[in-house]
Formats: C-alpha cells, structure tokens, sequence
C-alpha cells in the first residue's frame, strides 16, 4: 500500500478515536512539570530539550534552565558561558544557540511574548514544524499537528501508512492524517496524548496492543502486520574519528585546556587538546595497552605518538622559539579510554597523561588556559570531555613532584 491508497475514517472512526485517546490521556498522562501550566515559554524550552533527550534525563535541566532563565527576556540577555553551561551534557548545543536567537527575535520584534500562531512561530530560529505545532496546540489551543517519531509510530500502525518516516517528504502525509483526526476542543491535549501513546504503549518494539486504548482501530493489527510498521530506512552510519587526548598538567597540578573553534562540532566548548591520529595508529596503541608489561624495554607506538605530541605542542606554542622545547613527561601508556557518539561520527579517545617540568614552560596561545580540577565547574565541557575528566577521576591522577 502506498501513500495514494491510505485508509480514510469516516466521522464516528475520527470521533471514537479521539474520546479513547483523550479518555485514556486523562487517566494515565505523564505528569512533567512542564505541563503545569500552558506557558508558551515553559513549553518551548521542553521541547527544544526534548529533541534526541529522554524526558527522565531532561527534567533536572528544565528545572535548572528555568531558574536561570525564567523569562524569555533573561534568556535573550544571557551571557554565553552561561547559557552552555546549563545546557552541558544535552549535546546538539546548536539547539539553545537558536533558541537564544529566536528569543532575541522574539524581544525585539513580538514585545518579548512568544507570538500565538503558526507562522510567526515558524519565523523564529530552531522552531520548526513540529515544536511550532506543539506551542500552537498547547499554549493557544490551535488545532495545528505535532508530528514528531512517537506520531508517525502512531498514525503509520493506525492507517497502515508505508512511507518512509526517515524521508522528510513524508512528514506532510502524516501531518495531513492528523490534521484529519485531531480533536479541535482539546488540541494540545490530543498531541500530547499521541506523544504519551507512542512513548509509553505503541512502542518501537514490543508494542503493548493489549492495553492500548486505539487497539481495535490499528489497521495494521487487524493484518498481523503491527511491527512491520513504521517503515523507516537504515540510518546512516556514524563516521569514525581517533584520537590521543592530551592531559598535561604543570607543576601547580593545572591542566591544559584548549578552546574550540567559534564555528563546527562543538563550538566554543573546551577540550584537552586532542591529536588525531589513523584508525591502524589508534588500534595498535590500544593492543600494545592491553599487552603492556611493565618491565617491558620495548619502545610502543603510543612512545612514538607521545614524541609527535611534544613536537606538535612545541610547533604551536613555541613557533618563535624553535630551539626551546618545552619538557613533557608523559606516562608510559594511556591511562584510558572513551567514546562517545554523535549524530554521524563517533569519537574514540586515549587518554594520555603527561607533566610539564618547570625548565621549558609551554606558551599559551589565545584559546589555552590552565586550570586545577577545582575550576573545572567554571568551563563549558562537552560529553566527551565529561568522560575524560571521569577517567581522571578514577585514576587518582595526581601532578608530578
């Protein structure tokens, strides 16, 4: 069946829907703290952070958002660092960079409320179809669609809808289908509960058709075919990327730590510094890790990459003093590992540890500090560097005397 032959609900099929879905909504709704009230604002933040999150792990930062941030206004006016740091460990730190420019938009150009209607809504940076439909639905009671992978989870097993929900073409038959059902009484309701329906009972997998209040209407469970649905294509393959992680201190017991780049992956964060090295370089490090015999004279691939390491330091903080080498002491190998995956690529990390002797200092360029453990709170960490700092943690890493 393809989208041209998608089952059609006559009047009564659109009403019994709707009084079973709200009917069970009104009995088993999530109870999230952004539901407290309809604040457009309140909503907004939700689901921006809602967005490739788990509401469990979202909660404490809508909290803490809303602290620091408790008006659209505060957050236009929000100093940067600040505003990273509350969204360290979300990830897609893009997400509240628009939201801080929509929020500016919304300032100067809507007195500082967030506009009541789609098109506006959809003016604004980082909100689009979907997050504008759910403002729409919940704050202003418009019957405008919110369809995100819980609806179209939804909507395909209902009417047995075979497009392809990863192909962004086919979000517009799912929105019409909603459009076609959605209650116009309790709109945000309605999306809320399909988004509750999807999370909590017509799951990806093991769908619990037992208990679901739409079970008699799901055309695909009439066929035998509920798990067949949606019909979604192979996500693209996350690309590799090794790397050492440079965890340097100097005779205080501070670390090195280098700002990223104001534009790509993770803008403006800080980092050790990182030494990107071949996927053969990295497994081999990692092999002779795993091998390593401490009484062992053989020198190791990670002896040579250290060596690089002190080369490449050298070559970018003492491009003036070629004839000067700062001294660094490193540890025999790696003291260990991370990863950590992103949209399309996935970071693999050595960590290793290394001192700076006080004779050849290392000279800082503009995006490096040095910083003890006990600042650390004060820098807008990515994940990655959140699971290097844990490994430091538990190594009981220490500067050398």
């Amino acid at each position: 069946m393809t989208s041209k032959e998608v089952i059609e609900w006559n009047e009564e099929q659109v009403k019994e829907m709707q009084d079973k879905l709200l009917a069970w909504y009104d009995q088993e709704k999530r109870l999230l703290p952004w539901r407290e009230n309809k604040d457009p604002y309140r909503i907004w933040v939700s689901e921006i952070m809602l967005q490739q999150t788990q509401v469990v792990t979202v909660i404490p930062y809508f909290h803490r958002f809303l602290e620091w941030f408790p008006t659209i206004k505060d957050l236009a006016e929000a100093d940067e660092d600040k505003l990273l740091k509350a969204w360290e460990g979300l990830g897609y730190y893009s997400r509240v960079r628009n939201m801080q420019e929509a929020a500016k938009t919304i300032v100067e150009k809507f007195g500082g409320k967030m506009p009541d209607n789609l098109k506006d809504l959809l003016s604004l940076k980082g909100i689009g179809p979907y997050t504008a439909g759910a403002i729409a639905s919940i704050a202003f009671d418009l019957p405008e669609p919110a369809v995100d992978g819980n609806v179209m989870r939804v909507y395909s097993r209902l009417f047995c809808i075979e497009d392809d929900i990863a192909d962004p073409k086919s979000r517009k038959i799912f929105e019409q289908k909603v459009r076609e059902t959605i209650s116009h009484d309790r709109p945000g309701d309605f999306n809320q509960a399909l988004m509750d329906l999807g999370a909590t009972i017509c799951t990806p997998t093991s769908p619990k058709i037992e208990i679901d209040p739409l079970k008699d209407l799901y055309e695909a469970h009439k066929q035998g075919r509920l798990e067949e649905f949606p019909v979604k294509k192979k996500k693209i393959k996350t690309v590799p990327m090794y790397y050492v992680a440079l965890a340097i201190q100097n005779e205080k017991g501070e670390y090195l730590l280098r700002k990223r780049p104001s534009d790509g992956l993770l803008a403006d964060m800080w980092t050790f510094p990182l030494l990107e090295v071949s996927k053969a370089a990295y497994e081999e490090m990692v092999k002779d890790w795993k091998n390593y015999q401490l009484d062992t004279k053989e020198p190791t691939l990670f002896d040579f990459v250290a060596d690089e390491t002190a080369s490449l330091l050298t070559g970018c903080f003492l491009a003036k003093l070629v004839d000067k080498q700062p001294k660094i002491v490193w540890q025999k190998q790696p003291i260990g590992e991370a990863t950590h995956i992103f949209s399309h690529r996935k970071w693999h990390l050595l960590l290793a540890s290394g001192f700076e002797k006080d004779q050849e200092k290392i000279l800082l360029e503009e995006s490096d500090v040095w910083a003890s453990k006990t600042d650390f709170d004060d820098f807008v960490f990515p994940k990655p560097q959140q699971k290097m700092v844990a490994i430091l943690n538990k190594k009981g890493i220490n500067s050398a005397t």
